[in-house]
């Protein structure tokens, strides 16, 4: 075993030869590179060993329930998808109308296309990385039982994600690009916050809300039907996971002074802010050679993905309302945004156990 700290974490695409992957690799020829980070986290024991809320407990069976493996309930057999193919629809394609992509031959758009799933499954691996370290955190801090139960299962949940998505990378597309900037600063801020609460608010209502809708999209646009497997289970369990932030902010938000509710509601638009940009693909731009400000300022303006930007708060925005936290102070700012508009979008602000509680049907993943 060889551990390698760092300051700052990786710039550099990481490329897989296909022939040496890890499952072919002995310990000693692995290199674990790590960055530290401190937390003045405050744990709690709960010496009250009682089921006192049903929905959390409800969804801790779920999640039991539901359970499914990476290895075994995947079909990695499938010949792998051709690069030679679009590995997204090509009307998806977001740099469309941008004068170098524009340029380039069908070819070169179809290697592109594999670039930008690379991007953005890598951030996925990135993001759910620090849920899993999150959520690892709830265990301790969390005050109630039923909270810690779930959010021990919540713990398996993402590692779980982090394992599917990474050998996805590895195997089928062999190359991953580094963590963007924006979700780097916002994991750091959730993981060393002493609070519970606001790890909550970021993981559970911001992180994995705008996921969940990111996701749903991605699913339907992607070329390959193994991904589109691995997308179906890691839906499923995403859902879980925002039921469960808002089920247990509903009430406590409301205990809160209005001073220490408005600095959460803050903190949760300044999360939306950040979030927004996650699934930009400037590192694509950058791989490329491309000028990232003036390739950035035509894609965001694009009908396209202006559509795509605003379909990732519908799962957030009527959660957000629900919990207490679109305040008249941050109101105005999402308004600004351009968002403002989901929070009352019907049902989904709601819990649907029915779907919630559906047996895997593998028949809907293709």
């Amino acid at each position: 075993m060889k551990i390698t700290k760092i300051k700052e974490c990786p710039s550099d695409l990481r490329y897989f030869d296909k022939d040496d992957l890890e499952s072919k690799l002995q310990p000693k020829d692995v290199e674990d590179i790590i960055e530290i980070f401190h937390t003045p986290l405050t744990g709690s024991y709960n010496w009250d060993y009682t089921t006192a809320d049903n929905r959390l407990n409800k969804l801790y069976e779920l999640g039991k329930k539901l359970n499914w493996n990476t290895t075994i309930d995947l079909d990695w057999s499938k010949e792998p998808y051709s690069h030679e193919d679009w590995a997204s629809l090509p009307e998806f394609q977001q740099f469309k109308g941008f004068a170098p992509y524009d340029n380039l031959s069908e070819e070169e758009k179809i290697e592109c296309s594999w670039h930008v799933l690379a991007s953005g499954l890598s951030q996925i691996v990135h993001g759910e990385q620090g849920a899993l370290l999150v959520a690892s955190q709830l265990v301790s801090c969390a005050p109630t039982y039923n909270a810690k139960l779930y959010a021990a299962s919540q713990t398996f949940d993402e590692a779980r994600h982090v394992e599917v998505y990474n050998k996805y990378l590895q195997e089928r597309i062999g190359w991953t690009y580094p963590i963007m900037p924006g979700l780097k600063l916002l994991l750091d801020k959730i993981l060393t916050d002493p609070r519970w609460d606001l790890k909550f608010i970021g993981m559970q209502i911001i992180i994995e809300g705008l996921a969940l809708a990111a996701f749903e999209r991605q699913r339907a646009s992607v070329m390959d039907p193994l991904l589109k497997d691995i997308f179906y289970l890691v839906i499923r369990d995403e859902a879980r996971h925002v039921t469960f932030g808002v089920n247990y902010l509903e009430e406590f938000i409301q205990t809160l002074s209005e001073e220490e509710r408005e600095e959460r509601a803050e903190f949760a638009y300044e999360a939306c802010v950040v979030m927004r940009n996650r699934f930009g693909s400037t590192n694509v731009m950058k791989h490329y050679g491309w000028n990232v400000d003036e390739a950035a300022e035509i894609i965001n303006q694009s009908e396209g993905s202006t559509l795509f930007n605003n379909l990732l708060f519908t799962k957030i925005m009527p959660n957000l309302k629900r919990i207490g936290l679109l305040t008249d102070k941050v109101s105005k700012k999402y308004e600004e945004m351009g968002i403002l508009e989901f929070q009352d979008l019907e049902n989904n602000g709601d819990t649907s156990w029915e779907e919630l509680s559906k047996p895997l049907d593998y028949g809907e993943t293709g």
